[in-house]
């Protein structure tokens, strides 16, 4: 029998907004998004940080907690951390941004924070290493851990350089989150995926899975010849989402993705 795989319904897929939107917490209330994701068979929810800040306007964590837990919610992500490797005003912005998640991850049980750069940024190696072991530290105290994401705009961007960082601190509970659609922008090889040590990863497409030109079933391979064997991510960004109606996007998202995983026919919609 094989493992129960766990997807994770990721904060972009079920937002109905965009990266850079003038809104970017979601136009679905906390509720149904949970509500909606968990009967599509999700396991998991993403939580981007003006999302959290929005519902903690409504509501506040321990009755997020409650919704997650009587809907089957197992596993928790809060993002996005951005700045904690540089100094001033912007370091300052940043730590109270980290402050935020890291009581959030606390209260949530959240298995992780996701941290980057969009900015491209330059920093040196050993500052980077220095405030991710930082960044690591604090987040054991919550009782969580970090992921960085790789990618383009980043400040490091290779597998080869962010392994560096995350080798450098060589804590239990550092490691990468793993984007298909960025691997893919950078070039990165499936071969050289399938070399990273067993940290956090996340399979992240941009299209429903199938409707594009990604080798989404190599990608999956790469992974797991990493010995990973966690949660899986769907994070869509696409404008054609949003003007479809959540349930749509659920099951849809859902039912593309599991094939994938698992080697089952694709359920029709």
């Amino acid at each position: 029998m094989k493992n129960k795989v766990d997807l994770v319904a990721s904060y972009w897929t079920f937002s109905g907004t965009l990266p850079g939107a003038s809104q970017e917490f979601s136009r679905f209330p906390f509720r149904q998004r949970v509500e909606t994701v968990s009967r599509a068979g999700f396991t998991g929810v993403g939580i981007w940080h003006s999302d959290l800040e929005a519902t903690l306007g409504q509501m506040p964590l321990t009755e997020m907690k409650r919704i997650l837990d009587d809907n089957g919610i197992t596993y928790v992500e809060v993002e996005f951390l951005v700045d904690w490797f540089l100094d001033g005003v912007r370091k300052q912005d940043s730590d109270l941004r980290k402050n935020l998640l890291f009581e959030a991850a606390e209260s949530l049980g959240a298995q992780t924070v996701k941290v980057g750069d969009f900015f491209g940024e330059k920093a040196p190696m050993s500052r980077l290493i220095d405030t991710f072991g930082i960044l690591c530290g604090q987040a054991a105290e919550a009782g969580t851990r970090i992921a960085f994401e790789p990618m383009s705009a980043a400040m490091i961007h290779s597998l080869e350089d962010s392994l560096t960082m995350v080798r450098g601190v060589g804590a239990d509970n550092g490691g990468l989150a793993i984007d298909l659609w960025h691997m893919v922008n950078q070039g990165e090889s499936f071969q050289d995926i399938a070399k990273i040590p067993k940290n956090q990863m996340a399979a992240d497409p941009r299209r429903f899975c199938g409707e594009g030109d990604f080798d989404i079933q190599g990608f999956v391979d790469s992974i797991r010849r990493t010995g990973y064997s966690g949660p899986w991510g769907v994070e869509i960004l696409s404008g054609e989402l949003l003007k479809m109606p959540l349930e749509v996007i659920a099951a849809k998202a859902y039912a593309t993705t599991m094939p994938f995983l698992t080697g089952h026919p694709i359920r029709p919609i």
